[in-house]
């Protein structure tokens, strides 16, 4: 019989109501299970040694020490600590703020147990999730783009940042075009239309874009490119 290895979960809330519907969601999954408890940031820092989970889900308000600032603690004092945010704010302040803290993902509380399941899934493999209901603006906040050289609309270039880039997840100017769309909430449909181009080319891009900078969605490209620096944060 394979043994599965499950992703270990820490719940960090002041209010148990939540963290019993959190522990339900997860408990009806196989490859994930919630080892601890803690109702502040303090207690978080305090029994994080002790347990070593392989994902957080920390409550941005909480008494004592809120989220944000417990995870600045333990990202210094662990580096390799994952943790998702949980917040009743769809602010891009709010989802800044916590990026600039260490955090690797940011959750509303009102998200459906999928978005829940699926975050946890991506934080836990290295990567970063944000709630799409507030990605568009956080791009918005973001999308400054400092270009190095500049091409033609239709030129296969590639095109540089004005922050240190990876050779291996450089970018066509057409492809930060879709990129920035598909950020904007835009459907492939509604790509292809404004660029004139058919569905097909736009989801080749897509595919493309996902390759290059080795991500499995578009909500993980546009926060892979905000954490490696591609985006000038003001």
């Amino acid at each position: 019989m394979t043994t599965i290895n499950k992703i270990r979960i820490m719940i960090a809330d002041d209010h148990q109501l939540f963290r019993e519907g959190i522990k339900r969601i997860i408990n009806l999954e196989n490859d994930m299970e919630v080892i601890s408890e803690c109702s502040d940031g303090e207690t978080v820092i305090s029994k994080y040694d002790g347990v070593l989970p392989d994902v957080i889900l920390m409550d941005i308000n909480m008494p004592h020490m809120n989220g944000v600032e417990a995870t600045k603690k333990v990202k210094k004092i662990y580096p390799e600590a994952k943790i998702i945010i949980l917040s009743i704010h769809d602010d891009e302040g709010y989802v800044l703020e916590t990026l600039r803290s260490g955090a690797s993902g940011y959750l509303l509380k009102d998200m459906e147990a999928e978005a829940l399941t699926e975050a946890i899934r991506v934080v836990a493999s290295g990567q970063a999730y944000i709630h799409p209901q507030v990605t568009g603006k956080v791009i918005e906040e973001y999308r400054r783009l400092s270009v190095m050289e500049q091409t033609s609309e239709y030129s296969e270039q590639p095109i540089f940042f004005d922050q240190a880039v990876d050779w291996r997840s450089i970018l066509t100017r057409r492809e930060i075009e879709v990129l920035q769309m598909l950020a904007e909430g835009n459907s492939n449909r509604t790509i292809g239309e404004k660029l004139f181009i058919s569905e097909k080319t736009v989801k080749n891009h897509v595919s493309s874009i996902l390759q290059k900078m080795n991500v499995q969605d578009r909500t993980q490209a546009v926060i892979a490119a905000i954490k490696n620096g591609w985006v000038t944060i003001s």
